[in-house]
């Protein structure tokens, strides 16, 4: 048994710009491409994966310290303090359900196909960390119940799936990625409330006859409207707000250009490699299974180099830090997960006809909701966090990330773990 624990360990440990790669081949061989055209869509994917994480490294160094920089300039201090999803990911992983857990959630997935309650198959290994947070926190709630930590990891895997197949058109009609799902529980559990206030906030008179989608602005503004120079406008404004001299600040601007400009471009090179795959995937399908599809469930980060998602998330920065300090009941303090915005709102901003004055206010009002239920989580996280040693820094006494704790789905698990322990646990 420690040889198997070890072996997914260190698998697991690869990342996902290994994971993926591996994971693609063995697909794209069952579905038929032959082992070349599998092995080639893997590296390339692989690849696109490495130049997306270098993006995103940058997006979250530049972007990460300028919010901090904000925080302290602006004299911010609450007792909760946001670590961020990287905290998350590393406690759940280190949980010891989470080898047992991979297994499971492999085999759920596919039996759900199977049994026709999903379309989706979920490649994204990586990210089953958000499936293994949820098995954590009905563990801890429990006190240490295996089974019922299975039971709320299962639960949380079979929404994310079925979600996934109902939010596919937003993939490929909004975001151009065809035959694919974002089966992640960023984007999905805060679309679960993002899509209905992005509906409502549409209704609002005056406010939905504004066009500001992405193109409409780049036609008002010309050159300023183009995707790099509203990055280094907005990436310029954060580093002032954070207490930046002109220069410093003008480098976090450029550095937000770069994102802007650079990660479509890496997008489309993943995708050079996904799409064979997922045609061979549908194909597959049709010939066995007539009137059925199959989509590839890959991670939501393709979608992060739309210009109005990183749009949204850089001006929901300020935003997130006001609400924080003004909201009644709030201990939150956000950090580490300013820069997880990006993936908050994927599905607000396609819910919003890509519209971003819409997606700004319904983003606000979900954060609203999202640092309740943060301050709600944050106990049982903080004793999640017990096993990686991670500490909470200054003077704060609890330790979230909204990327789990703020989630509407994760927050759902934790209610259900407790009304199990308190009617069960004697």
């Amino acid at each position: 048994m420690d040889y198997i624990t070890d072996a997914i360990s260190y698998i697991i440990d690869l990342g996902p710009t290994v994971i993926l790669p591996i994971t693609l081949v063995f697909i794209g061989m069952i579905f038929g491409t032959g082992f070349k055209k599998a092995f080639r869509s893997g590296i390339i994917v692989g690849i696109g994966f490495v130049g997306i994480n270098l993006i995103i490294g940058l997006l979250m160094d530049e972007l990460g310290a300028a919010a901090e920089a904000m925080v302290q300039n602006f004299g911010i201090r609450l007792d909760v303090i946001d670590a961020g999803w990287p905290a998350s990911a590393a406690a759940a992983w280190a949980m010891p359900i989470s080898v047992l857990l991979i297994p499971i959630l492999l085999f759920v997935n596919l039996l759900m196909i199977v049994l026709k309650l999903t379309n989706t198959l979920n490649v994204d290994i990586w990210n089953y960390w958000h499936m293994i947070a949820a098995g954590a926190t009905g563990y801890i709630v429990t006190g240490g119940n295996i089974w019922f930590a299975v039971v709320c990891a299962v639960i949380y895997e079979v929404v994310i799936l079925v979600v996934a197949d109902k939010t596919q058109p937003y993939v490929e009609n909004f975001f151009g990625l065809e035959g694919l799902t974002f089966p992640t529980g960023s984007p999905i559990g805060f679309g679960l409330i993002g899509i209905p206030l992005a509906w409502l906030v549409g209704k609002i008179p005056g406010v939905k006859n504004i066009k500001a989608d992405s193109e409409s602005i780049q036609n008002r503004l010309g050159i300023f409207g183009e995707p790099m120079m509203i990055g280094l406008i907005l990436g310029t404004v954060i580093g002032l707000l954070g207490g930046y001299g002109i220069g410093e600040a003008f480098q976090v601007g450029i550095a937000m250009g770069a994102v802007m400009l650079l990660m479509p471009r890496m997008v489309k090179i993943l995708m050079e490699g996904l799409i064979p795959i997922s045609e061979a995937a549908r194909t597959f399908m049709k010939k066995r299974f007539p009137g059925r599809d199959l989509f590839i469930g890959v991670d939501a980060a393709l979608a992060v180099g739309h210009p109005g998602v990183l749009s949204t998330s850089l001006l929901l920065v300020p935003v997130t830090l006001l609400i924080a300090i003004i909201l009644p009941g709030n201990s939150v303090l956000p950090f580490g997960d300013l820069v997880g915005i990006t993936f908050f709102v994927v599905f607000v901003l396609a819910a919003s006809k890509g519209n971003i004055v819409q997606s700004v206010i319904t983003g606000a009002l979900m954060m609203v909701i999202t640092l309740w239920l943060a301050t709600d989580f944050a106990a049982v996280h903080t004793e999640m966090m017990a096993g990686t040693g991670f500490q909470a820094p200054g003077d704060a006494t609890q330790i979230v990330s909204l990327t789990t704790g703020g989630n509407p789905l994760n927050w759902l698990i934790l209610k259900f773990a407790e009304l199990y322990q308190m009617v069960f646990g004697g």
